[in-house]
């Protein structure tokens, strides 16, 4: 490998750095345009050239987002769905996860690659048999339905995620617990869970945001107007109010927060989860 000169490396972080500024600038110029025509009056939202800053904080496409039928409602739908959903996955993950890293059983390898297959099946595929199965069980149009099927397709993956997370981990500590006189159940809510926080929190906060943001699922399971979440309630109001996209943005603002306030809490977590997972899968 030939060295490069002082000169060379400095163009070459020069460069780097450029490409990383435009990289933050078509990422962080949609959201930005967003939040700007959301504090804006009708009036200005479609101005040209289109403002990048607001010269006033007009909170009015938000007192008009929240006085819609069904858009509070809807908000607490796709809280309830995004939190239930986010606990089961972690539960069941984890579970599963620890089972396939410490313990012998039969057809372990078969399922373990029955999970890895499902990996590579995308989600729209199974659409149309997840609703039929739905239906069949009673399922349709019912928040802990949606639950279900929401939790049912990042399992496989997340699974893969903390089990090599928890191969990692050393096992002189089960054996000096189980040494102690501690079972297995013990071992691993008392020692493995707090030792895979980083891992855990990944999964908790991934499932998070996939069911918070879904739509296609909602849109199909659920034909309830009080029923309805987040992402159908600001698509409806697209549908209303064609011309008014500062209420179609304040809505998108509003389910946009809390997973920009996630990530900002937990990235650290993002980092060491992912990595440390990924190492021996």
């Amino acid at each position: 490998m030939i060295a490069t000169s002082g000169s060379q490396q400095r163009i070459l972080n020069i460069v780097i750095f450029l490409v990383l500024c435009v990289g933050v600038v078509v990422a962080v110029a949609p959201l930005l345009y967003m939040a700007t025509t959301a504090f804006q009056g009708a009036a200005y939202v479609q101005t040209y050239p289109p403002r990048l800053l607001p010269d006033t904080l007009n909170l009015d496409n938000f007192q008009q987002a929240f006085a819609s039928r069904n858009f509070g409602r809807a908000l607490l739908n796709s809280a309830g769905v995004a939190l239930s959903t986010s606990f089961l996955v972690t539960s069941l993950a984890a579970t599963m996860a620890y089972s396939f890293a410490r313990f012998e059983f039969s057809g372990k390898r078969i399922i373990f690659a029955v999970l890895m297959v499902m990996i590579m099946i995308p989600g729209v595929v199974l659409l149309i048999p997840q609703f039929i199965l739905a239906k069949n069980l009673g399922l349709i149009n019912s928040l802990p339905g949606l639950v279900l099927v929401y939790s049912a397709g990042p399992l496989a993956f997340n699974t893969f995620l903390l089990r090599g997370f928890f191969e990692n981990l050393p096992r002189e500590l089960e054996e000096s617990a189980i040494i102690d006189g501690a079972n297995a159940f013990t071992v691993f809510w008392r020692i493995m869970l707090p030792l895979a926080a980083p891992a855990i929190s990944t999964v908790a906060v991934f499932s998070f945001l996939g069911a918070w943001d879904e739509y296609l699922l909602a849109l199909n399971f659920l034909t309830d107007q009080n029923l309805r979440t987040l992402p159908i309630a600001i698509a409806n109001f697209r549908g209303q109010h064609s011309s008014n996209w500062g209420l179609v943005f304040a809505g998108s603002l509003t389910a946009v927060i809390p997973t920009i306030l996630l990530f900002v809490f937990f990235q650290r977590y993002f980092i060491q989860g992912i990595t440390s997972g990924g190492v021996r899968g």
